[in-house]
């Protein structure tokens, strides 16, 4: 919409009054519908979507026409209200949502507010990450992949987008295969970026598409291109290790510190790999970063979206957590027939803690899987202490002298340095340590990230120990200790009073002169074999790290009518993929592989088992392959008890309590039952307008403003949606499920 001179005049004339602060991101929404819902009604454009939920031809000359309309617009209306110099279009949306980010002061912001043809101005916000034996664990090599054809068939010609941190494409996870080479994929036209360094593609076949998108973390002064890499190279882990989940080859032999720790694969391994990196080692991302990934993604031609990542919190520059520019984009995303799957957070075990909002996406929550990694160090006096250590034993039928860092200090270092974590070798005497196990504590700095279990077995290897010791004295609740693979025989002692018995017993064994320095060292212990998994029947159970709802529909965390979150999927001590540059987990530094956990392993696990739904059903909406990984799901742990999940009982003793809705959505995914559901729940675009509009305390106006439809349609109640039934009895499928436990 062009302005008049007079309206010109006025804008300029405020603009000189307020003056111009400190400069921000914000994301603008226009008047006129986006190319995913336009109907027409400008002059020279024909409509595109006549239908509500039609499938657009986004490579169409129409299509490509009416964007430019649309960016033409932004620019017009930027040019006319400042002047060159004065702000950064950063991006212009245009096929989920007709908008653009502008780098702008917050006076101009309030002008843009004020403007004809301005729907919304948010101010930019962060998102952050949500940081293999699982194909097993889910039955897919002898359960799902041999209906598709096998491994080697398994999710061929879908397309999984990740908006994450990039991706390490030398990784034998995501290489072509000389024995099944990848071919081409037509429906996907998204671009390759080349390695500024080494000047290749980033792409060779199974990674079809590779962009990143730095321009709001830019502006925001905060991306730094030496450290964070001005492409989609991976300088975190977290993008390999969430698309490795998903859509890594087969059979790929997961090494780590000289052991082999089995095979790993992805989901669907024939699956295509996009990726969309818009995430940074130590930034996180921002939503106009995100935002414009997910616009690239779907108008590229992706089948599946994995999202890893989510709001620090609930949006407090919106009213309602599901309506805003993140989550319109997604639910357009959604109506372009892109199913998306999203991690729900790790703020569990706590109530609301949910930050994955929307009911058109699929939020995942993190179990733990049936594998466990265990150890025990025993002692002198007979008592064996259980620990976590991925590490070989210390000879068998022999016991070693215990020595702790700080009764081997070196004199010169005496007051310059606390040596009990064992990060730097040079201040400990090694001709002490030397063939015995060195007892190190377990300080704040291992929480921070300052110091690691690596830097640990590193430190005791280069003075000559035997092994190490690694005691946590005290630990809050909610601590999460992972197990990590060390080349020498290692343990970490995470029960407080398993570490208060060894520290006990190894003064008692310690004599002493009368300055408090050793005489002699009798304490001794051996350290047991960790590097065998233990495989459990209580599982699955909920992690405790998982988010957990009711889910919220505004930042005053009131309650929404919405369940999340929706599904359970494997999410604890995830071997996958890494990036050797990656700085995410210490531990894991120049490695080419990591197990970690979080919802960010969990959404990837969803995302591959869609794909392989997809490419059975390939004419599934996004709501139909959602309500067929929740209908078939299951509330049952392998010993056929009701699942069970991890909590806190006001101490620091973790219990195990009877899992709910909230805690787990509609339950585990089980793969095989959700290739042939017996029947499903479609929903459509409609549908979820009427969701919208059906919600106490949304004005329509707001809907409008990122949605661009009016309220002609409602539920009655917001839990009535989901409620169209849509029946469908394939081959070997049945009708038997209990849905009524899936209605919102």
């Amino acid at each position: 919409m062009m302005r008049t001179v007079e309206s010109v005049f006025t804008v300029v004339i405020l603009l000189g009054v307020l003056g111009f602060g400190k400069s921000e991101v914000y994301i603008v929404t226009m008047e006129g519908e986006p190319v995913i819902s336009y109907k027409g009604g400008v002059n020279g454009f024909e409509p595109i979507a006549v239908e509500s939920d039609e499938k657009i031809d986004f490579s169409s000359d129409l299509v490509t026409s009416y964007a430019s309309h649309l960016e033409q617009r932004h620019d017009t209306l930027l040019e006319t209200l400042f002047d060159d110099g004065d702000y950064k279009k950063l991006y212009s949306y245009k096929h989920l949502v007709n908008g653009f980010a502008v780098h702008i002061s917050p006076q101009q912001a309030e002008m843009l507010r004020r403007t004809p043809g301005v729907k919304s101005v948010d101010r930019d916000w962060k998102v952050r990450k949500l940081t293999t034996h699982t194909p097993q664990f889910l039955g897919l090599p002898t359960g799902v992949w041999p209906t598709g054809g096998g491994f080697d068939r398994a999710g061929e010609e879908i397309v999984i987008g990740f908006v994450d941190s990039g991706i390490f494409p030398h990784h034998p996870s995501f290489q072509n295969t000389i024995t099944e080479p990848y071919g081409p994929v037509p429906k996907y036209r998204g671009k390759c970026e080349v390695d500024p360094g080494t000047k290749k593609s980033f792409c060779n076949g199974k990674i079809v598409g590779a962009q990143h998108f730095a321009a709001a973390a830019t502006a925001a002064g905060e991306f730094n291109p030496e450290v964070d890499f001005d492409s989609p190279l991976d300088g975190d882990g977290h993008g390999s290790h969430t698309a490795a989940i998903a859509a890594g080859n087969n059979g790929i032999p997961v090494q780590v510190q000289g052991f082999e720790f089995g095979k790993a694969s992805g989901m669907a391994p024939r699956a295509r790999i996009a990726v969309y990196k818009a995430l940074y080692r130590m930034i996180g991302g921002y939503v106009a970063d995100v935002v414009a990934a997910i616009d690239q993604a779907v108008y590229d031609g992706v089948d599946i979206l994995n999202l890893s990542v989510g709001p620090n919190s609930p949006p407090a520059t919106t009213k309602t957590t599901y309506l805003n520019p993140f989550d319109a984009t997604l639910l357009s995303a959604v109506k372009a027939g892109v199913f998306v799957a999203q991690a729900s957070g790790n703020g569990g075990p706590l109530a609301k803690t949910i930050v994955s909002y929307s009911p058109w996406i699929a939020s995942v929550a993190a179990a733990v899987d049936d594998r466990r990694y265990k150890n025990h160090l025993t002692l002198g006096n007979g008592k064996v202490l259980a620990g976590l250590g991925l590490s070989p034993s210390t000879s068998p039928n022999q016991k070693f002298t215990l020595v702790a860092a700080n009764d081997v200090l070196l004199d010169s270092s005496v007051g310059k340095f606390s040596p009990s974590d064992c990060q730097r070798p040079e201040v400990l005497n090694g001709n002490i340590v030397k063939g015995n196990i060195l007892l190190c504590g377990y300080s704040f700095n291992f929480v921070s990230g300052s110091a690691s279990i690596k830097k640990v077995s590193e430190t005791a290897k280069s003075l000559g120990a035997v092994g190490f010791v690694l005691a946590v004295e005290n630990a809050s609740p909610g601590t999460k200790f992972d197990p990590v693979p060390v080349g020498m025989p290692g343990i970490l002692i995470t029960d407080v009073s398993n570490s208060m018995d060894l520290i006990d017993y190894y003064n008692v064994s310690t004599s002493r002169d009368w300055t408090g320095r050793v005489k002699s060292f009798k304490a001794v212990g051996s350290i047991g074999d960790g590097l065998e998994p233990v495989l459990h029947k209580s599982a699955p159970m909920v992690a405790l790290f998982s988010a957990r709802g009711p889910n919220i529909k505004d930042y005053k965390f009131e309650d929404a009518d919405l369940l999340k979150p929706d599904i359970l999927a494997p999410g604890s001590l995830i071997w996958a993929s890494w990036s050797p540059n990656g700085t995410d987990e210490a531990n894991y530094e120049g490695e080419n592989f990591a197990m970690i956990s979080g919802t960010s392993m969990a959404a990837p696990h969803i995302a591959g088992i869609a794909a392989l739904i997809k490419q059975k059903h390939p004419h599934w909406s996004p709501a139909a392959i959602k309500s067929a990984l929740m209908t078939t799901s299951t509330t049952l742990d392998r010993a056929e008890r009701p699942i069970l999940a991890q909590q806190y009982a006001g101490s620091e003793a973790m219990t195990f309590v009877p899992a709910t809705p909230f805690d787990y959505g509609s339950g585990h995914v089980n793969p095989r039952a959700a290739l042939d559901p017996g029947l499903v729940f479609d929903a459509g675009y409609e549908d979820y307008l009427g969701f919208l509009c059906t919600t106490p305390g949304i004005d329509s106006r707001e809907i409008g403003n990122y949605t661009h439809q009016p309220c002609n349609y409602t539920l009655g109640h917001p839990y009535n949606l989901k409620l169209s039934v849509h029946h469908r009895f394939p081959s070997g499928g049945n009708s038997n499920h209990n849905t009524d436990r899936h209605k919102r």
